[in-house]
C-alpha cells in the first residue's frame, strides 16, 4: 500500500514517519512547519525521516516542528523501530540505528505477534559541572544541565504544581547559558523509583511525553542521589521505564502505538512545493 506517512504516538508525544528516497520531495524547515501545522498541516510534533546510513542499519533524522533538527529523540526511536518492524524495513527483533545524537540499539518488545514496546540503549549521560544554577524569569534555579546526545536542563522541586512552564520553560530553552537552545524538564521525585516530570521541549513547546527528557531527568536525580538506578518516570501522557547504570548509561522502555496512514492530497502537496 502506498503512502506518504505513518503517524504514532508513543505516550501522547506524536509523530509523522516518512521514508526519505521515496516522499519526493525535501522537507525543508518551511514545509516541515507546514506538514506539522495542527490546524492546516497533518499536525505532529515532529517527522521522523528514514535515511541511508554507512555506520548503522537504519539511519533517522529528527525534524522539530518548528523546522530545526533534533539530536536524538527517545519517544521519536521507539516510533520509528515500530514503523521499521510494521512496514517491512526489517523482519529483526533488534538492531542499530543511526542518529546526529549517536547510534543507538533498539530492541522490540512484542505482544500476540504485534510491536508494542521498545527498548532503547540511549547511550551515556554527560554533565556539565559548571553549569549549577541558572537565573531566570527573575528566580534562581538549581539545575542539572547535561546531554543524552541531546541537551537538557533539569530542575528538582519539592512541588510540580506551582511551576509555571508555560512561562519559564521557553525562558530556559533560549537561556544564553544555551547557545543551541535546550530541552527543559521540571521533576519532582515521589520515591526512589518513582519521578513526576514536565516537559518543555526543545522547538516543539509544551509536551506531554519525551523520552530523552525521562532519561535526563533519571540521570539527573541518580547523579544527584535522588534515586536508584531504576526509575518510573511520570509524565503527563504515561509513563516510561528508565535504568540509569552507574556510568550513567541509560536503557529506556517504554510503549508505540500507530494511529493512521496517510496520504498528502495533491492540493496540499501544490502548497508544500509552492514554500
Amino acid at each position: 500500500m502506498h503512502f506518504d506517512y505513518v503517524k504514532s504516538h508513543g505516550l501522547g508525544n506524536d509523530y509523522l514517519v516518512v521514508d526519505g528516497g521515496e516522499l519526493g520531495f525535501e522537507l525543508t524547515p518551511a514545509r516541515v512547519r507546514a506538514i506539522c501545522n495542527r490546524n492546516t498541516g497533518v499536525g505532529s510534533d515532529g517527522i521522523l525521516v528514514l535515511v541511508d546510513s554507512t555506520e548503522a542499519d537504519f539511519g533517522l533524522r529528527i525534524l522539530n516542528p518548528d523546522g530545526s533538527e533534533a539530536e536524538k529523540s527517545g519517544n521519536g526511536l521507539r516510533i520509528f523501530s515500530k514503523f521499521l518492524a510494521d512496514h517491512g524495513y526489517t523482519t529483526e527483533r533488534q538492531f542499530r540505528i543511526s542518529t546526529l545524537g549517536g547510534i543507538v540499539s533498539a530492541q522490540l518488545l512484542l505482544d500476540c505477534g504485534r510491536v508494542n514496546a521498545v527498548r532503547v540503549e540511549m547511550g551515556r549521560a554527560t554533565i556539565n559541572p559548571d553549569l549549577r544554577r541558572l537565573s531566570v524569569g527573575g528566580q534562581e534555579l538549581k539545575v542539572t544541565a547535561l546531554s543524552v546526545g541531546n541537551p537538557h536542563c533539569v530542575t528538582i522541586v519539592p512541588d510540580l504544581n506551582q511551576v509555571d512552564l508555560k512561562r519559564l520553560g521557553p525562558l530556559i530553552e533560549n537561556h544564553p547559558a544555551f547557545p543551541n537552545r535546550t530541552n527543559v524538564q521540571f521533576a519532582q521525585v515521589l520515591s526512589r523509583k518513582d519521578i513526576r516530570a514536565v516537559i518543555w521541549e526543545r522547538g516543539a513547546g509544551h509536551t506531554l511525553a519525551s523520552g530523552s527528557s525521562s532519561c535526563a531527568v533519571a540521570a539527573a536525580a541518580f547523579a544527584l542521589g535522588l534515586v536508584d538506578g531504576t526509575v518510573t518516570v511520570h509524565m503527563e501522557g504515561g509513563v516510561l521505564e528508565i535504568h540509569v547504570k552507574p556510568n550513567l548509561d541509560i536503557t529506556m522502555t517504554g510503549s508505540v502505538e500507530e494511529t493512521c496512514v496517510g496520504v498528502f492530497s495533491d492540493e496540499f502537496k501544490e502548497r508544500l512545493l509552492s514554500l
